[in-house]
């Protein structure tokens, strides 16, 4: 099932490249807007961010409702081109601090683009700095 854009708001506009989540993300995420966030998502997508994994907007809802109330500084994240498959794509962001996240987002109906898998948090291994 997918969202219509103007089922969030007038104010939300929509990903019409994947690449534009990531910045859209950052936007809202910066004005504490989580009806935004949540309209980045399919209706049944999946967010996992280390132990957590929160399944549907209900799910997602409290997980960044959570994570708004601790924090108010979300840095731009530096975004890699999508891999495209259709109206599949690949999407990349690394943050400031190396962490790196990977989402599969969809081009849905109305043409923009939302996440329907979204894995946060994947700190890359250090490099053996003996070898």
């Amino acid at each position: 099932m997918t969202t219509s854009p103007t089922e969030f708001g007038q104010n939300n506009a929509i990903a019409y490249e994947p690449e534009d989540l990531a910045r859209l993300f950052n936007e809202r995420a910066n004005a504490g807007d989580l009806d935004g966030l949540i309209s980045l998502y399919e209706h049944d997508a999946v967010v996992a961010a280390g132990k957590v994994v929160a399944t549907g907007h209900n799910e997602i809802r409290q997980f960044y409702a959570d994570l708004l109330a601790r924090k108010s500084d979300f840095p731009a994240a530096e975004t890699l081109p999508a891999i495209r498959n259709g109206d599949l794509a690949m999407t990349f962001a690394r943050l400031p601090n190396g962490t790196i996240s990977v989402e599969t987002a969809r081009r849905q109906a109305d043409g923009g683009w939302r996440w329907l898998i979204d894995q946060l948090k994947i700190k890359p291994r250090q490099a053996d700095k003996a070898g």
